[in-house]
């Protein structure tokens, strides 16, 4: 509880003080952006929400295929940590309700859909919470490299589409990374008690 009470702290902070930075390097991305990329940024935010509740999925379901409680563990623990990070990103959404930055700024282009309020990246808290929790349970490089590629990947399409302002993606990314850790540390500690 703690750890979440200064994590709304530091993010409240943040946000109160870097909207003149926060503005200044979205325009950077979003307005010297490479059209030609366009299409391919629209895909990878369109695929999070899909790629993200697969993962859990289809490692649960591998675990039954192979009758490995292992890895039905390791999936329910990335499942419980995207659960926990919508969980707190939506509460922080609705708590912050902070503007879309094309409904601010007119400049900004908006290329994707933003219907909720902007602070933090709902998409970018769950593609960092898959890739961390992904990461926690197999401990690879050829795990860890694609998934934290895929989930900044996720993270800079929000800002190239002009929907989130990079301090949404940072703490949306925080957001999925500690919420994943938490989970991973709560069923270690959980396994230790019995």
């Amino acid at each position: 509880m703690k750890i979440i009470l200064i994590l709304i702290f530091f993010t409240s902070s943040f946000y109160c003080f870097s909207q003149n930075a926060d503005i200044d390097l979205l325009r950077k991305i979003n307005l010297n952006r490479n059209k030609n990329l366009d299409c391919t940024f629209k895909f990878i935010t369109d695929q999070a929400g899909t790629v993200a509740f697969g993962t859990p999925i289809v490692v649960i379901g591998a675990g039954f295929l192979m009758n490995d409680s292992a890895t039905k563990v390791k999936g329910y623990i990335v499942g419980a940590s995207l659960i926990v990070a919508s969980g707190i990103s939506t509460a922080m959404k609705f708590s912050f309700n902070r503007k879309r930055p094309f409904e601010t700024y007119p400049d900004i282009k908006k290329m994707a859909s933003g219907g909720s309020p902007s602070f933090p990246s709902g998409h970018t808290s769950m593609a960092f919470s898959t890739a961390t929790s992904l990461s926690l349970v197999y401990p690879k490089w050829y795990v860890i490299a694609p998934s934290f590629l895929w989930a900044s990947s996720v993270g800079y399409s929000r800002m190239h589409l002009g929907v989130h302002y990079p301090s949404d993606v940072a703490v949306g990314a925080l957001v999925g990374a500690g919420s994943s850790f938490l989970c991973y540390k709560a069923q270690k500690w959980l396994t230790k008690k019995r």
